[in-house]
């Protein structure tokens, strides 16, 4: 796979020393002899939200967040690579969520942890599937940050499908269904919605139940949600954020998520040792206002790169 390092241009401190590097000087092109590490993989997908009757543009996001990424101050944890795109061509979203899969699971068996840039939350399908050919014998359970339970049945597959092909995915191959969804928004979820949740076993949170005053029950139920499971994949669609705070989004919240709580969130799972992928997904620079999404989604990106846990080894916990 072709990957372009062109877009990681940035500041340079060089009187400072090394101390003072950026994600543009941290970051390599991946190879196969590589330490395990993080490695950042763009799926520049548009399709499920088109198919979703949603708004096109997600497709872009994974350049404009790398660009976003490039000048953030680089804090070590693990080595950081960029392993390319996976491109959606024309309609064909079932193969590029194939070939998602694909490379998640190479990446995945080579140690490393996949941070997937998204494109729609069709995304999730493609990665769950990629995570679960390269764990077989774990428990993986997902944690999704979203207004949306993203439950719907349908003919064909889009970004509101995916977590209900993962459930029947699960029942197919005899797996228990791990789901935690967190800042689902009642007026954007039918009651059909609701009732599919609560029959396959889903666990949620509204987004009216995720205050920072909140933050010790919540902290409580996702550390019970992480004890139940072997590895944990996080899906963060960045709609459950408040619009103020993400604009640029196929469907922006009217009530949402304040980041400082889903960051915090974010460091107790990238602190667990059992994160095994993550995903960002829905970002579209098209309806961006002064990057202020585009800097949102770089900085929950950071936090989990910058939280992970060290000594995190994905080749021990196959």
């Amino acid at each position: 796979m072709q990957i372009d390092m062109r877009v990681w241009r940035g500041r340079i401190d060089a009187a400072e020393g090394e101390r003072a590097r950026r994600w543009h000087q941290a970051v390599h092109p991946l190879s196969s002899n590589g330490a395990a590490g993080i490695a950042l993989l763009g799926f520049a997908c548009d399709e499920g939200v088109r198919r979703n009757q949603g708004r096109p543009g997600a497709a872009a996001g994974p350049a404009v967040l790398r660009q976003m990424l490039a000048n953030l101050a680089w804090h070590p944890t693990l080595p950081l690579y960029d392993a390319g795109d996976i491109r959606c061509e024309g309609e064909a979203l079932e193969a590029a969520q194939q070939a998602l899969a694909e490379r998640v699971c190479a990446i995945a068996q080579d140690g490393h942890l996949p941070l997937v840039l998204g494109g729609g939350h069709e995304t999730a399908y493609g990665h769950w599937l990629g995570l679960v050919r390269a764990y077989p014998h774990k428990r993986i359970g997902i944690i999704n940050f979203d207004a949306h339970f993203d439950l719907r049945h349908a003919d064909a597959a889009s970004s509101g499908t995916p977590f209900a092909q993962i459930a029947a995915d699960c029942a197919q191959k005899g797996l228990d269904f791990h789901y935690l969804c967190l800042g689902v928004a009642e007026p954007a979820n039918t009651c059909a919605l609701f009732d599919t949740a609560l029959t396959l076993g889903a666990k949620w949170r509204l987004d009216t139940a995720m205050t920072a005053w909140q933050l010790p029950e919540i902290r409580q139920q996702l550390a019970e949600f992480i004890g139940n499971v072997d590895l944990l994949y996080l899906t963060l669609d960045l709609d459950v954020l408040p619009a103020a705070q993400m604009p640029a989004v196929s469907a922006p919240a009217g009530f949402g998520v304040d980041s400082a709580v889903i960051e915090t969130l974010i460091v107790q799972i990238a602190q667990s040792g059992k994160l095994a992928g993550a995903d960002l997904v829905e970002f579209n620079p098209k309806y961006d206002q002064d990057s202020h999404g585009a800097k949102t989604a770089a900085r929950l990106a950071w936090t989990i790169t910058r939280h992970l846990a060290r000594g995190h080894d994905t080749k021990e916990q196959a």
